[in-house]
């Protein structure tokens, strides 16, 4: 997997969150579906979701990638499966590593904007985010259609107003934009937070060397 990749998939994780206010329909478990762009590619990705975690599930090229995180925001794993090359590996992330990770992230401020408009079927309004520590702005389009537990480790479209259907992904300096499709309610399969049997257990800088950089 290539590093750039891997920055934008440790992003989306580490803005997975969900929001409750003033909720129309309030799901408990089941997946969203995101689209988002890797290098320069359209990628479909399952969010998958229960009260106390988060898996996040996509396929680029050959390698099919899961994301664990829980919603305590204290663990973090990567899961990489490359059939062809036989490659079946977890990187667990140490709470230092995942620490570093958090900081990395920006300070988000949000003022109400009065524009509106339907995306994916879900009735959104427009938030400007305000990032603290650059000052630049994002706009950021919340439902309040729904609620879904709160599982991810940032949280920090927490304040937005309302859950995020259209909204940028920070990871590394890297950002990328990201269009939820559709939350489907739905009992997840057993082993969908865990770590299969079959998978060797690595370290996050094993990964990125694996990944072709640090």
């Amino acid at each position: 997997m290539n590093i750039k990749i891997f920055n934008v998939a440790l992003g989306l994780a580490l803005t997975a969150t969900a929001i409750s206010a003033n909720a129309q329909k309030a799901y408990k478990e089941g997946v969203v579906t995101i689209s988002t762009a890797m290098q320069g590619q359209q990628v479909e990705a399952k969010s998958y979701f229960r009260a106390d975690s988060a898996a996040m599930q996509f396929t680029t090229g050959p390698a099919t990638i899961k994301i664990l995180t829980d919603a305590e925001g204290k663990s973090l794993v990567v899961m990489v499966d490359v059939p062809v090359a036989s490659i079946k590996k977890a990187a667990i992330a140490t709470p230092d590593e995942v620490d570093q990770a958090m900081a990395t992230l920006p300070t988000l401020t949000f003022a109400p904007g009065t524009e509106t408009k339907v995306i994916s079927g879900f009735n959104c309004k427009k938030v400007v985010a305000t990032d603290t520590k650059s000052n630049k702005t994002y706009d950021v389009w919340v439902t309040n259609d729904v609620t879904l537990p709160v599982t991810g480790i940032a949280k920090y479209y927490r304040s937005a107003g309302g859950f995020p259907i259209q909204y940028t992904s920070f990871s590394q300096g890297q950002t990328t934009e990201v269009t939820v499709k559709s939350i489907t309610e739905q009992k997840n399969p057993a082993g969908t937070f865990g770590i299969p049997a079959d998978f060797d257990k690595i370290t996050m800088d094993d990964l990125k060397a694996m990944s072709g950089g640090r």
